[in-house]
């Protein structure tokens, strides 16, 4: 008689190797039908990003009005309340201090307003179209014109924009060459003035919010204690103990509806002023470090792959528009060395930009000081001191 014995191990790999083979056939046929040699993962992550492009390519232009209503819309709505519950507050704490906060605070709002008006109305600069441009250095692929250094094509505007940083829709208009400091010193102001809110608006949060409006002088006070005797509201007016305790009184009512308006209105300006602080205060600072380098937010893409290839062939890449911290910052702000300097960033300026956006110095030219000097020399017809932007 035959005896049948069952491997169970040798038939369960049996099935394991069939499946794979099987799942090896499939990719293998899917992949004769969409190999592309040049998949990688920034071509995926593009071909990902496609729907995000082309919502900002043809919807942004049409938000932009609505951004820039949301923007003042908020701004406004968080002053109102500033005025409407921090005032009277600071006030009867204290005049003098409210006096101060009062220059203070609308300093900030001055300058905020100022500068975010600058960087929306004021045009980034376009290369000229009726003339010829000696200082192109290519031409654009998609208005087919002469395109010169730092030039960039905005999709969104469907120009090219001088030294394009990047396509705003909160300021429904392109940052570049004319109105970057504009829009960095909005971002710089806005979250100075945030953190003023958020400071000298803690105790009042703490006061209206935590402790419900109720400051405890007296907390240990008990119910009994004050049975017989009337409760003063507002300063000025006496009801009886018994309708203050059971909420009955109209004028309790009142301040309790006024009460939680407050506190409604509190808590939506400390989100606002949250979520303001983190969003601007990232970016000025990812701003502030491409200021330090001398490039653009394109720029620093392009020159992280340039590093890349120069790091391949074992070469070390420089920034040709990297003059150094200190003179990259004095040629981003476009600021002097004279006794005014200061001025023109506490107080509202609408100084120009040194050069013209068509012409730009290189750390490899040897023009370049001839160049700074050039543009020393028109300062000096704006009234600011010589050797501005001379090498430190």
């Amino acid at each position: 008689m035959a005896t049948i014995r069952w491997n169970g191990s040798e038939f369960s790999n049996r099935i394991r190797r069939s499946i794979l083979s099987r799942w090896d056939m499939a990719k293998l046929f899917f992949n004769t039908l969409t190999y592309n040699h040049f998949v990688d993962q920034s071509y995926i992550a593009d071909t990902l990003m496609e729907p995000m492009f082309w919502f900002v390519d043809n919807f942004t232009k049409v938000l932009g009005p609505f951004f820039v209503f949301s923007v003042c819309g908020l701004t406004l709505s968080v002053v109102f309340i500033a005025y409407w519950i921090g005032l009277p507050y600071w006030w009867n704490k204290s005049q003098l201090a409210t006096v101060a906060l009062l220059i203070l605070g609308n300093w900030l709002f001055i300058n905020i307003c100022f500068h975010f008006y600058m960087a929306a109305a004021t045009s980034p600069g376009h290369p000229p179209e009726d003339m010829l441009i000696p200082e192109a250095v290519s031409i654009c692929k998609k208005c087919i014109s002469p395109k010169p250094p730092r030039t960039h094509h905005c999709s969104v505007c469907n120009r090219c924009v001088l030294k394009m940083d990047h396509h705003c829709p909160w300021l429904n208009n392109c940052v570049g060459f004319g109105n970057h400091r504009y829009f960095f010193m909005y971002m710089v102001y806005m979250c100075l003035g945030v953190i003023f809110l958020i400071v000298f608006g803690f105790e009042i949060a703490y006061v209206e919010v935590w402790l419900d409006g109720k400051e405890y002088d007296d907390e240990d006070m008990k119910e009994e204690e004050i049975i017989g005797h009337p409760v003063r509201i507002n300063n000025s007016m006496l009801i009886p103990v018994a309708d203050f305790l059971s909420g009955n009184s109209s004028l309790v009512k009142g301040r309790n509806e006024q009460r939680d308006w407050k506190q409604t209105s509190i808590i939506y300006a400390a989100l606002i002023s949250t979520a303001v602080l983190m969003a601007l205060g990232s970016l000025s600072v990812w701003h502030g470090r491409l200021i330090t380098r001398g490039e653009t937010s394109i720029e620093a893409h392009i020159n992280r792959a340039e590093m890349r290839r120069y790091a391949a062939d074992k070469r070390i890449y420089q920034n040709p528009y990297n003059f150094g911290p200190k003179k990259n910052w004095r040629l981003f702000l476009a600021l002097g060395r004279g006794s005014r300097t200061w001025m023109h960033l506490i107080f509202p300026s609408r100084h120009k930009p040194f050069g013209n956006g068509l012409t730009w110095a290189t750390i490899h030219s040897e023009e370049s000081d001839d160049e700074l000097i050039g543009i020393e020399s028109s300062l000096e017809n704006d009234g600011w001191t010589n050797k501005s932007l001379k090498q430190p």
